[in-house]
């Protein structure tokens, strides 16, 4: 079974998303800030990342960053899933390393699944 860590603030939307992935079959941890949400990364390794940008503690750039920068987390695929919808923000986090860049309000959640699917290889 695939484990996704989900770093969200919105806990509605960590729910919704989780439960829904679930029953998709997948493992799924979830942080609530980007301080937490990088150390679970570290210590739970895995399989892929879905990551929102506005953060408490530590915005999602930042947390990117790090995990793209150590060597135990730098080939996690991470999948930014936020409601920044500018230009340079997705021109930043791509040259980051992220995977997939995704608006919230542009995806329903099958769409996401399907993104995550294909970025898992299934």
């Amino acid at each position: 079974m695939k484990k996704i860590l989900f770093i969200e603030d919105e806990p509605a939307l960590q729910k919704t998303m989780g439960d829904f992935l679930k029953d998709g079959g997948y493992e799924i941890i979830g942080a609530l800030d980007g301080e937490s949400g990088l150390e679970m990364a570290e210590s739970q390794k895995p399989d892929l990342v879905i990551l929102d940008l506005v953060l408490p503690r530590m915005d999602g750039f930042e947390v990117l960053k790090s995990l793209k920068a150590k060597e135990e987390t730098k080939d996690i695929p991470v999948i930014v899933l936020t409601n920044l919808e500018r230009l340079e923000d997705i021109s930043k986090v791509l040259a980051l390393g992220a995977t997939t860049y995704l608006v919230k309000a542009n995806y329903t959640l099958e769409e996401v699944a399907d993104k995550i699917k294909k970025t898992l290889g299934e």
